[in-house]
C-alpha cells in the first residue's frame, strides 16, 4: 500500500427522512471513483431512515423521555456512574447512552442509531453500484474507549471492505511468526475519516482513497468485530461486577473438587482477622466463639465468609457439622 488520502465530502446539507443518500453523496462528490471507501456518519443514515423520536424541547419532561427511550434501546446496562450509562444496545454495541444523540438535530428530536447498520451500509453500497461505483462503505459513530481518554469514530456497519486484516502466520522482520495480530481495519478507517469530518463542520461523509481491495467483493459486516460474552473479560463495570459477585456469593451451591494449597492460603488471607480457622487435610475447621444462639449465628456467618473467599479463588466447597464445629471441605 503506497499511501492513503482522506478527503471530506462537503455540501451534502441537512438530511431528512426518505432522502436518497447515494444521490446526495454523488452530487456532492462527483469525483468519487472505484476503490474508494466512504465513511458515512451514522447520524445521516439514521435521519434518512427516519430513526428520530419526538421529545420535549426542555425541562424534566425531556429528561424523562430520554430515559424512556434509552431503556427501549438497551439490552443490558454495563455500567452506570451518575447521569452516564454505558449500555449494550440491541445491536450488541457497548457505548454511552445507546448512541442516542441530541447534536445536529432540532431540540424536539433525538436521533437513534440505525436499526441495522450493516444492512444500511449494504444498501448504500448497492445504490452506489447502480450509479456505476464500486466502493466500500463504513457507517461510523463516535465511541469512548476503556482505559483511554478521548473519543474516536468506530465502524457500526460496513460493506464492500473486509472488517479485519489478519496477520496471523505472517513473519515479522525478526523472523517471529505472528500469532494473535488482527487489525480492526474498518475502525481505523472510520477514525481516519473523522479527522476531516469534525462535529461542527457539517461534513458527514469522508472518503478514504488508496486502501487496497475496497469495493471489490461482498464481505462480512461490522458485527464481525463484536466480542461475544464468552470472550469478553470486561463485560461489566466495576460496581456492577462487584454486585454480581455478591449475588453469586449469596447463592453458593455445595460442590466438590480439588483444592490448590496456594489458593486456599490466599482465600484465608482474605478473611484473616474475621474468622478463626484451622486447616487440616479434610478442609477448614471453624469453631464457635461461644456456644449460644448468637455464637452459632456467628459461626454460620464465618463459614459463609470462608466459602465466599474460596469461591473467589475458583475453589468449590461444601459444609459439614461435626462435634459442634463446622468443616468447610472440598469433598
Amino acid at each position: 500500500m503506497e499511501g492513503l488520502e482522506v478527503l471530506p465530502v462537503r455540501g451534502i446539507g441537512d438530511v431528512t427522512a426518505g432522502d436518497d443518500l447515494a444521490a446526495l453523496i454523488t452530487t456532492a462528490a462527483p469525483w468519487l471513483r472505484d476503490g474508494d471507501v466512504l465513511v458515512v456518519t451514522s447520524k445521516i443514515v439514521s435521519k434518512a431512515e427516519g430513526r428520530l423520536v419526538d421529545v420535549p424541547a426542555d425541562g424534566p419532561e425531556r429528561e424523562a423521555a430520554r430515559q424512556e427511550i434509552l431503556a427501549g434501546e438497551t439490552r443490558r446496562v454495563v455500567a452506570r456512574r451518575g447521569p452516564t450509562a454505558i449500555v449494550q444496545t440491541h445491536h450488541g454495541f457497548v457505548m454511552a447512552a445507546a448512541g442516542i444523540d441530541a447534536s445536529n438535530v432540532d431540540k424536539t428530536h433525538l436521533v437513534l442509531l440505525p436499526a441495522d447498520p450493516d444492512a444500511s451500509a449494504r444498501a448504500l453500497r448497492a445504490a452506489l453500484a447502480e450509479r456505476g461505483l464500486r466502493v466500500g462503505v463504513i457507517v461510523s459513530d463516535t465511541m469512548g474507549r476503556a482505559w483511554r481518554l478521548g473519543l474516536t469514530d468506530v465502524a457500526l456497519g460496513a460493506a464492500g471492505i473486509a472488517p479485519l486484516r489478519d496477520h496471523k502466520g505472517e513473519i515479522d522482520p525478526y523472523g517471529n511468526e505472528l500469532q494473535l495480530t488482527e487489525m480492526a481495519v474498518i475502525d481505523e478507517l472510520a477514525a481516519a475519516g473523522e479527522l476531516v469530518k469534525g462535529k461542527c463542520d457539517g461534513v458527514p461523509v469522508a472518503v478514504v482513497r488508496g486502501y487496497p481491495g475496497a469495493g471489490e467483493a461482498e464481505t462480512p459486516g461490522a458485527t464481525l468485530l463484536l466480542r461475544d460474552a464468552a470472550s469478553d473479560m470486561f463485560s461489566l463495570g466495576t460496581a456492577e461486577a462487584r454486585a454480581e459477585g455478591l449475588r453469586a456469593a449469596a447463592t453458593l451451591p455445595d460442590s466438590q473438587g480439588a483444592w490448590d494449597v496456594d489458593a486456599v492460603r490466599r482465600a484465608l488471607a482474605t478473611v484473616e482477622g474475621l474468622v478463626t480457622a484451622t486447616v487440616t487435610a479434610e478442609g477448614v475447621w471453624l469453631a464457635p466463639v461461644r456456644e449460644s444462639p448468637e455464637g452459632w449465628v456467628a459461626l454460620g456467618a464465618d463459614a459463609h465468609r470462608v466459602r465466599a473467599a474460596l469461591a473467589a479463588e475458583g475453589l468449590p466447597s461444601s459444609i459439614r457439622m461435626r462435634d459442634h464445629k463446622v468443616l468447610v471441605t472440598f469433598a
